[in-house]
């Protein structure tokens, strides 16, 4: 049955059993020890619970969603160095909640899902996701579950609640920070990734920068890989063959910036004396690199830490609210 505010209390074991016309016993031996069913008896629970949305509670001491001591976190990746302070964030302030972190790699929507149902299936307490590409499939599950749910890296459009920073404001940041200094032929590394949002908000701002400044707004390529050296490389060779007199590039991470860096080297390009370059994440790099990488810096940790502080906030819980962790535009040497 769906409560005002669009969640639906989670299905029951016994509701299960009614619509497959069986006993509760037989469900939970069909999910438990699926070989003391009767092949059809086993298929009709199986194709009941899916109907339903059922996720059978795998937890050792079947506790009830709100009383466990687990949250449950999915990670799209492992090689973007924010998510290392963002899961530090995560840690510390689950630790001082008296919860426990249980982590998936999540590297596609359908290993999304499948984590959500695991963790789910655990009875956590609590759910933190990164991001809101989720499939249909998997939002149903969320919203069937009735478990507190936090998406984090973004702000709007929430299924329940989230906590990010302002990507919009951060491209404009950075397209006026070149601007400001004087650079004319500005250029955007784009990883189209339809499964990321964090990515794909920034082409469309971009263009509009460019626009209102009277510059060109096509000079836009996309990398497969938004977290390797050599996407760099590959992104500058194509940015110079749309325009031989660029000046400046805006990365989506530090690491592309550091990519576009090393072959600028290669190539006796100056930097930033020919070409300005802005980077996104602060990673380590970004103060260890020569020169210094001039660099979009999102709170990590404060996404983290603030997350679990959303998900068992108290007052205000209705679906929608979200928390602006904000940003800044580290200035170092790479775009003055």
């Amino acid at each position: 049955m769906a409560s005002s505010d669009g969640f639906r209390r989670m299905v029951t074991m016994r509701e299960v059993a009614e619509a497959a016309d069986v006993s509760p016993m037989t469900v939970s031996n069909t999910f438990r020890y699926p070989g003391r069913v009767q092949e059809d008896t086993r298929q009709r629970v199986e194709d009941v619970a899916r109907q339903l949305g059922y996720v059978p509670n795998m937890s050792a001491g079947h506790l009830a969603a709100g009383k466990s001591r687990l949250i449950g976190s999915t990670i799209p990746s492992v090689k973007n160095s924010s998510f290392y302070q963002y899961i530090s964030g995560l840690e510390e302030a689950a630790d001082a909640a008296g919860k426990k972190l249980v982590f998936m790699l999540t590297e596609s929507p359908e290993q999304e899902f499948e984590a959500v149902r695991a963790l789910i299936g655990l009875r956590v307490s609590g759910l933190i996701l990164i991001g809101n590409e989720h499939t249909q499939a998997t939002v149903g599950l969320l919203r069937r579950s009735g478990i507190p749910l936090v998406e984090t890296w973004l702000l709007h459009d929430p299924i329940d609640k989230a906590i990010g920073y302002d990507i919009a404001a951060a491209v404009r940041a950075a397209c006026r920070h070149h601007i400001k200094a004087g650079r004319r032929r500005i250029g955007l590394v784009s990883h189209d990734d339809p499964a990321s949002r964090r990515f794909r908000e920034r082409p469309p701002v971009f263009r509009a920068e460019m626009r209102a400044a009277g510059l060109r707004d096509d000079l836009i390529v996309d990398v497969a890989e938004p977290h390797g050296f050599e996407a760099g490389s590959e992104a500058l060779d194509s940015l110079l063959s749309l325009d031989s007199e660029l000046d400046a590039v805006i990365c989506p991470t530090d690491i592309v910036a550091a990519g576009i860096i090393f072959e600028c080297n290669r190539r006796n390009i100056a930097v930033p004396q020919k070409i300005g370059i802005i980077g996104w994440g602060d990673y380590e790099i970004a103060s260890a690199i020569a020169p210094k990488l001039t660099t979009v810096k999102p709170n990590p940790k404060e996404i983290g830490s603030g997350a679990v502080e959303l998900l068992f906030r108290q007052e205000n819980q209705l679906p929608g609210q979200s928390v602006d962790t904000g940003f800044d535009l580290i200035e170092r040497e790479t775009a003055l």
